[in-house]
């Protein structure tokens, strides 16, 4: 047992030291994060002027749906979106009609049937995105190795989010003099190590074709594939814009309300002074 003298100086020695014991911690902290986002070795990407990511602003469904056929036909082949179903495009990036035509052509494996086996069924609204290969071993097979991510959380999942994803996917060059890349590595300064086992997945003008009339640039494509991303990782988001606005409104409200009834009703009540005099 510490005897109340000792005991009484230890606390007075830990109160006399705590800021500069937190002070200590947070600058040894700091460090230790930088020296850990600087052994990433590749570059920062560049901070782009999403138009979704203003406080007022919302998600462009013209560019999701052109970003969904960036994905559908390009990033599809080697990357699954498990998260993501084909209901989650109606009234955000197609009709429901345009929704089940595209459910209604991949084939989907279901059953049991009454017979106990296994068939084939045209998709559905409530199917999910065609996964390319059928456990991770067949696509690590199929990619020297590598494993391709899920891209449903891939904007969350990354650091600088959509910033990194367009910065990866339109970042593609010629490696510096004196590196030399690996057979099946591709030079990339904004992925980590700088070589990158994926081909450049967008490379020309006009890869994919739009309805609209967009030209398809790389950038473009880029951006819209981004945008839809970035979509699929937070869908909720337009709505808890909304409501963060009702919110906001209905408090400034009360503010005034609360102010009015502060300084006309309660401050004479507040300010009030009974004296008693005796006569």
């Amino acid at each position: 047992m510490l005897s109340k003298g000792l005991l009484s100086k230890t606390l007075k020695l830990a109160k006399k030291n705590a800021i500069p014991i937190a002070v200590a911690s947070g600058v040894a902290g700091a460090a230790l994060v930088s020296s850990a986002s600087a052994s990433d070795d590749c570059v920062a990407p560049p901070s782009l002027a999403w138009s979704h990511k203003g406080i007022f602003s919302s998600f462009d469904a013209a560019s999701m749906r052109r970003g969904y056929e960036v994905y559908r036909q390009v990033c599809s082949t080697c990357h699954a979106m498990h998260f993501m179903c084909y209901r989650n495009l109606v009234g955000v990036t197609h009709t429901k009609e345009h929704a089940e035509m595209l459910a209604g052509s991949i084939e989907v494996r279901d059953g049991p049937n009454d017979e106990g086996e296994m068939f084939d069924r045209p998709g559905k609204l409530f199917d999910r995105f065609p996964a390319p290969y059928p456990n991770e071993e067949a696509a690590r097979a199929a990619n020297g190795g590598a494993y391709p991510p899920d891209l449903s959380l891939i904007v969350k999942a990354r650091p600088h989010g959509e910033d990194y994803v367009f910065a990866l996917l339109t970042g593609y060059k010629d490696p510096p003099a004196g590196i030399v890349m690996r057979p099946g590595l591709h030079y990339n300064p904004y992925f980590s190590g700088g070589a990158i086992s994926m081909e450049p997945p967008i490379r020309e003008f006009g890869q994919v074709e739009w309805q609209d009339g967009t030209p398809p640039t790389v950038t473009q494509m880029a951006k819209d594939v981004c945008t839809f991303l970035a979509w699929a990782s937070e869908p909720e988001t337009d709505e808890r814009k909304k409501a963060g606005v009702k919110w906001l409104s209905a408090l400034l409200v009360a503010a005034g309300v609360a102010g009015y009834w502060k300084r006309f009703k309660w401050m004479p009540i507040k300010t009030r002074k009974i004296e008693w005099k005796y006569y």
